[in-house]
């Protein structure tokens, strides 16, 4: 069956569930011809046109970097997750006003300490940093987005925006995207810091079987066992696999529970679904807006990009059949 999923979705009009799959689950190197040019496909495609279609002349998005899921600092972290070809210097415009958001005065006012713990949502800085990376965007700043991230990190291993004084533990939501990060740091510049603090990072998902209380092995939220794509800040557990699997904690016996609980999402007829989401396609420019459709919701049709995610996760921990 899965030999019949893959030829599916190697077959579909969206390049970049080929690109997916091609790389992630059948090892194309990125630097081969065949995945460069499917890469300009990408570039080129309706998708991607859409996610760009509100620049301006001078190549800025004209709302808040923030603007949930339209703004700057959205649209480069989607097409980082994509397989955007690196190097387009039409990006930088882009680049440069979430720049101007991290590194302005306001921001940084905005960060707490509060009793030894910086209060911080991380996500943020942690998709910023991952989309300069993987789109070959990086420069010097992007180093301190890095420094930064480590320098938060909570004693327990991960990250929290919570200004409660009695919030001790690390959020999901905020700590995953900055393990992502950092782990893909430390591969392409090998800083052992950055390593480190995504070993540390890890631990938050691990101990808890990447979906589980520790006090009594209970889901800990309805919608980390509901599969999504894009999860944008938020969390799944084909999300947090997937961070495993870039990261090279995928082998951990701690991710067994979570594995066997996507591979019962396997419709019979092949392929993964997409059971929510978290965005609207819609022509208002309201929170929650996505300028493309990213497959829908079904409990019983297959969702091209939760499929390939999730047979990437399968490949990395040796489950796929």
């Amino acid at each position: 069956m899965t030999n019949n999923i893959i030829d599916k979705l190697l077959d579909s009009d969206e390049p970049s569930v080929r690109f997916k799959v091609l790389v992630n689950v059948l090892g194309r190197k990125l630097e081969s011809a065949e995945i460069k040019k499917l890469q300009e496909e990408i570039r080129k495609s309706t998708r991607v046109k859409l996610l760009l279609s509100e620049r301006r002349k001078d190549g800025k998005i004209p709302f808040h970097p923030y603007r949930k899921w339209y703004g700057a600092h959205w649209v480069l972290a989607t097409l980082a997750d994509i397989g955007y070809p690196p190097g387009d210097e039409s990006l930088i415009p882009s680049r440069e006003q979430v720049y101007e958001w991290l590194f302005s005065e306001k921001h940084e006012k905005s960060i707490k300490s509060i009793d030894g713990r910086v209060r911080r949502c991380a996500s943020q800085e942690g998709n910023a940093l991952f989309s300069l990376l993987t789109l070959g965007l990086a420069d010097a700043r992007t180093k301190e987005l890095a420094e930064h991230l480590i320098k938060w990190q909570w004693p327990d291993g991960g990250w929290n925006c919570d200004k409660d004084p009695k919030a001790v533990n690390s959020s999901f939501w905020e700590s995953l995207i900055p393990l992502r990060t950092l782990a893909l740091h430390a591969r392409l510049t090998g800083k052992r810091e950055s390593k480190e603090a995504a070993k540390r990072a890890a631990e938050i998902f691990l101990k808890r079987k990447m979906y589980k209380r520790q006090k009594d092995g209970k889901i800990m939220v309805d919608d980390f066992v509901k599969l999504h794509y894009p999860c944008y800040w938020r969390y799944d557990i084909l999300f947090g696999l997937k961070v495993m699997a870039e990261a090279g904690f995928i082998g951990d016996e701690r991710c067994d529970d979570a594995l066997g609980l996507l591979e019962s999402k396997l419709l019979p007829d092949g392929g993964f679904p997409a059971e929510k989401k978290y965005y609207r396609v819609t022509d208002k420019k309201t929170t929650g807006r996505s300028l493309v459709d990213w497959g829908g919701t079904s409990k019983k049709r297959m969702n091209e990009f939760v499929t390939a995610d999730a047979l990437y996760v399968l490949k990395k921990s040796g489950r796929l059949r």
